[in-house]
């Protein structure tokens, strides 16, 4: 049943509440990939894709705008896919359920793919637009945008002929985005020997959750909780009060994501409990005190458990400890250059036990200076190296540079204050946008990004503001008329 049907613009929202039903994990996106070409062919528009799984969907001009330049909308078909722990969901095979409250639209216990769900949305209404004048137009979908950049890295040859490109993956409505942090991942893997836990051992189970998370350059400087972070402090303020033997962490999920929710099992000596439950009741008391203003939904259960078989021999557990406890996290440098921009920053997304005795640490280093990111990842490394780690790292992508001369920025400058009598923002954005790939493809490209608003992205409390959509779908409009 339709939800959304009654919201304007209702050829945007009909058309964001259809992609809500199709799944589309990154790295997954074949059914999206169909709807996209069903969608095309549906309408009779020409239609093209690569290798990669990126799509474009073109639409000649209307009559006597043939000469204008062609105008790119795009963005990309995956969504971070993120649920609450106690949320039964499959991603591959599930119907996002969207729902109306206080004036957004949320999902429940789950994310709701409005990144970038709804800027796919406002291309595909774009296109099908009769009334909306308009030179030659390209929606490009790109695919893997969240987890890797994979699609714009590896986009087609010819695949865009476009003088300008409007990137709907921004999140704040008013600001426009003309530059973007670039980034690279950094992965640590230790490798343990099974032991025995000591005789007398008493094993427990301590879960960390209701953290709001978010996106890892978005939200980075929110002075949220990191729910890696706290379990490593925790263990550690115990082993060093009493005996540790360390069966199991697991925490986070994506390296775009701050870590919401953490869980390890340990064991103490039976005469070291009594010592644990203070150690315990004193951390969370400090904790909800620490993050009181930034993130006061943190929870904490302690539940004791059947006794392990096994336990990480004591060298990786001080070297998987001792790094946790001692990598950076967070907000490394402020820009110098654009006031209230984060420059460098580093998250520590995840760690994972592995079937054949691995532990995997996953962390991601964002900076608008490409020095500075080669310096954060190498800050990174440097810690779980000394820990005995195995450290790799991705490729990474490029920031985009900002162009505040652009005649496509000043296009859309003029087209906001003229709708809405008031200027917008400039603004340059921490997270990883696409567009510096796009760029050493199409050097030529002129390039601004917005949106409507986004909160709790990457997040199950992810939910997109009604009202503001509205605004998004007018200023697109105008934007591509004018030019």
């Amino acid at each position: 049943m339709a939800i959304l049907d009654r919201l304007e613009p209702r050829p945007v929202w009909e058309i964001f509440e259809e992609i809500t039903r199709v799944p589309r994990p990154s790295k997954k996106e074949g059914k999206i990939i169909r709807y996209l070409t069903d969608f095309a062919g549906k309408h009779g528009f020409d239609c093209k894709k690569d290798d990669a799984g990126n799509v474009v969907i073109r639409k000649p001009a209307t009559p006597g705008r043939e000469d204008r330049p062609a105008v790119v909308l795009q963005s990309h078909m995956d969504m971070v896919c993120e649920k609450n722990s106690d949320v039964v969901f499959d991603f591959e095979n599930d119907p996002i359920v969207p729902r109306i409250e206080d004036g957004w639209v949320k999902a429940t216990g789950t994310t709701l793919g409005a990144d970038c769900g709804i800027g796919m949305a406002a291309a595909l209404a774009a296109l099908t637009d009769e009334k909306l004048e308009h030179g030659p137009l390209e929606a490009l979908f790109t695919v893997d945008e969240e987890t890797g950049l994979t699609g714009a890295f590896n986009l087609g040859e010819e695949m865009l002929s476009g003088q300008y490109l409007i990137n709907l993956d921004s999140e704040d409505e008013g600001e426009l985005f003309i530059g973007c942090a670039g980034g690279i991942d950094t992965v640590a893997t230790f490798r343990y020997t099974p032991q025995e836990p000591p005789r007398g051992t008493v094993f427990f189970r301590v879960d960390i959750a209701g953290l709001k998370g978010g996106h890892s350059g978005d939200n980075i400087n929110d002075g949220l909780a990191n729910s890696n972070k706290l379990m490593a402090r925790l263990l550690g303020q115990i082993g060093r009060e009493t005996d540790l033997c360390l069966g199991y962490f697991d925490g986070g999920n994506l390296r775009n994501a701050i870590p919401r929710e953490a869980y390890a099992l340990f064991g103490v000596p039976v005469k070291g409990v009594r010592r644990l439950f203070e150690i315990y009741e004193r951390f969370t008391r400090d904790i909800a005190e620490e993050f009181r203003l930034t993130d006061p939904g943190i929870t904490f259960s302690i539940a004791e458990m059947p006794p392990t078989d096994t336990v990480l021999d004591a060298a990786t557990r001080d070297g998987l400890l001792g790094s946790l406890l001692g990598v950076p996290n967070g907000v490394l440098a402020m820009s110098h250059a654009v006031p209230g921009l984060v420059e460098t920053s580093t998250n520590l997304a995840s760690v994972k036990f592995g079937p054949d005795r691995t532990i995997t640490v996953t962390s991601s280093q964002r900076s608008s200076s490409e020095s500075a990111k080669r310096a954060a990842a190498a800050s990174v490394e440097a810690v779980y190296r000394l820990a005995g780690a195995e450290v790799s790292h991705s490729d990474g992508y490029p920031g985009w540079t900002p162009d505040p001369d652009s005649r496509l920025l000043e296009t859309t400058r003029t087209a906001y204050a003229s709708l809405f009598g008031t200027e917008p923002r400039i603004r340059a954005i921490h997270a990883g946008l696409e567009c510096g790939l796009f760029l050493e493809k199409y050097p030529d490209l002129e390039m601004v990004s917005f949106g409507p608003t986004l909160r709790g992205v990457h997040s199950p409390d992810e939910r997109l503001e009604i009202a503001t959509v509205d605004k998004f779908w007018k200023l697109l409009c105008e934007v591509i008329r004018t030019l």
